[in-house]
């Protein structure tokens, strides 16, 4: 199985997915429908029933039940989009043999060293199977390893007939990495009880705690004259964005923070003397925070608008909430995680998310979502990366869960 995963990673990531914000369609890029096609010709090659993919790149297929007992049916998710933060094309992936657990140069003429002293996660995979890229783009592992491992599997068990099963639904999403991965996920149609993303980093992860999120944008209007008789004239709306960024908090900041801790993050500037646009996302597990957070930047607009006659338009949009709220309820299906991981010998880690993933909205659209490991590093980097092993073992947890749902009286 080894083998066939590794050959199955290494053609998805070889086709570009990226998403692209601000694009009203779902699809935001066409592209997507290039690896999500391939796949749904592969999910019929390998057996699945009920395979379909909607104008609108959502891929949905079913394992159906080998058993006549009654069995809760189950999901699992992942996303074919990869992030617009860093390109992806032309992804030329490097796989490493046996790693030594040191640096890795990944393309020497242009200096890009994956360097142990700054990624020392690293070293946890020596002597395993190391998967990078030249460095020049992304990698893709975010999240087609969680799509390799939700196909890989649902091949072994329909080759391994032997291993008892409910139904189990697979959905692949596009767009997840814009925030937009669920916004037409038809839960109805699914028809699973609950469900797991497979979206996260290291082996043994089990997360159902993520961010509540928001987006915010500003726009700051200025006047411009010429700079020769500006005098009690000019309003340089710079120089007000600079005045309210400093005006938030200097250590709530994503790279002062972590945890639990929340953070305003100033994604962009565009700008010159007569307009400025920034874009910032607000972050915080605790929802009263995050409130909070949102009333500060609205109140510190207000003052600026007052000092500044009124020239600060500000716009917050709330994008996903703490997935714990939903899930607390129904614990079992974190539990049932956790047993299948420990079962497979590896240790169950459970932390917050620093972020969200097509988990969390779905839970609030409900159907319970947490979140299992898939493998990946240094996501949204040139510097990503995954072991083969990872994935396997990711694999084989699904596989894992399958049998427990079958063992379990419900």
């Amino acid at each position: 199985m080894k083998e066939q995963i590794l050959d199955r990673f290494l053609r998805y990531v070889k086709v570009d997915t990226q998403s692209e914000f601000g694009v009203e369609k779902i699809p935001s890029t066409d592209k997507q429908f290039i690896l999500a096609n391939q796949i749904v010709e592969e999910l019929k090659a390998i057996g699945l029933s009920e395979v379909e993919i909607d104008e609108h790149c959502y891929i949905m297929a079913t394992l159906p039940a080998n058993t006549d007992k009654k069995i809760p049916t189950i999901g699992f998710v992942a996303h074919i989009d990869t992030s617009p933060d860093f390109t992806a094309t032309g992804c030329a992936p490097i796989v490493w043999e046996n790693y030594d657990g040191g640096d890795l140069v990944l393309n020497e003429k242009e200096n890009l060293v994956l360097r142990t002293s700054e990624f020392p996660e690293m070293v946890q995979f020596k002597g395993q199977t190391m998967i990078t890229t030249n460095g020049l783009t992304l990698l893709g592992a975010d999240d087609k390893a969680g799509v390799t491992e939700i196909v890989s599997a649902m091949e072994y068990l329909i080759n391994h007939p032997e291993i008892k099963h409910g139904k189990i639904r697979i959905c692949f999403t596009p767009d997840e990495e814009v925030g937009r991965g669920a916004d037409l996920f038809d839960v109805e149609k699914f028809g699973a009880e609950w469900a797991y993303t497979m979206d996260g980093s290291l082996p043994g992860e089990i997360e159902y705690e993520n961010f509540n999120a928001a987006y915010a944008a500003l726009s700051i209007q200025g006047k411009i004259v010429h700079p020769g008789s500006a005098k009690d004239k000019m309003v340089c709306s710079m120089h007000i964005a600079t005045e309210f960024i400093q005006a938030l908090p200097a250590d709530e900041v994503p790279e002062k923070t972590d945890g639990y801790e929340g953070f305003f993050h100033l994604l962009s500037i565009n700008g010159g003397v007569d307009k400025t646009d920034l874009s910032y996302i607000i972050r915080d597990h605790d929802k009263e925070k995050f409130e909070a957070k949102k009333v500060f930047m609205q109140e510190t607009v207000d003052r600026l608008n007052e000092k500044h006659n009124h020239c600060i338009q500000l716009t917050l949009t709330d994008q996903y909430y703490n997935m714990a709220e939903k899930v607390r309820p129904v614990m079992h299906i974190v539990d049932l995680a956790r047993e299948a991981i420990t079962n497979l010998g590896m240790e169950p880690i459970t932390r917050p998310i620093r972020g969200g993933t097509d988990g969390s909205r779905l839970s609030f659209m409900g159907l319970p979502c947490p979140n299992i490991f898939a493998g990946g590093l240094n996501f949204h980097s040139r510097y990503e990366y995954v072991a083969l092993e990872s994935i396997v073992s990711a694999t084989e947890t699904i596989v894992e869960i399958a049998k427990l749902m079958e063992g379990r009286d419900w």
